[in-house]
């Protein structure tokens, strides 16, 4: 087993060479080339991906939780964000706290959009409209 060697090299100079030196660079690289190759393999080998299209058991609580955020009690949450920002702006005498209030409004009036548009695995009829003809003809 090659431990490295010691050179001397004058006074309070000693140098410590690796073991193998090129030939263990080379095979660092060579392991880290055969990994980096079966990672690939593996992920090009995966099938495509299907959305799933169940889950119609939670339909009406997804509804029900919609209609509370955009609804009435979602225009009272929203305000009240807004105002609690506004009197934090006020108590800090800072704008920031205001933006957050605004922001979180927005944001939550805004989330159930936000949500279907991105978890959606369906092309709505404005997207249908941006496809070339070719591709609306093979979908539909």
């Amino acid at each position: 087993m090659n431990i490295g060697t010691l050179s001397y090299g004058g006074p309070d100079k000693f140098r410590i060479s690796e073991p193998g030196g090129i030939a263990a660079e080379r095979n660092r690289m060579l392991r880290k080339f055969i990994f980096l190759t079966v990672i690939s393999a593996a992920v090009l080998s995966f099938d495509e991906a299907v959305a799933g299209t169940g889950g119609e058991e939670f339909a009406d609580v997804w509804d029900t939780l919609k209609e509370w955020i955009q609804g009435t009690l979602g225009r009272v949450v929203c305000g009240s964000m807004i105002l609690v920002g506004i009197v934090a702006g006020v108590a800090r005498q800072s704008i920031s706290a205001f933006a957050v209030g605004i922001g979180g409004g927005i944001g939550l009036y805004n989330t159930p959009t936000v949500i279907e548009s991105v978890l959606s695995a369906t092309l709505s009829d404005g997207g249908m409209q941006l496809l070339p003809a070719a591709v609306q003809s093979t979908v539909m």
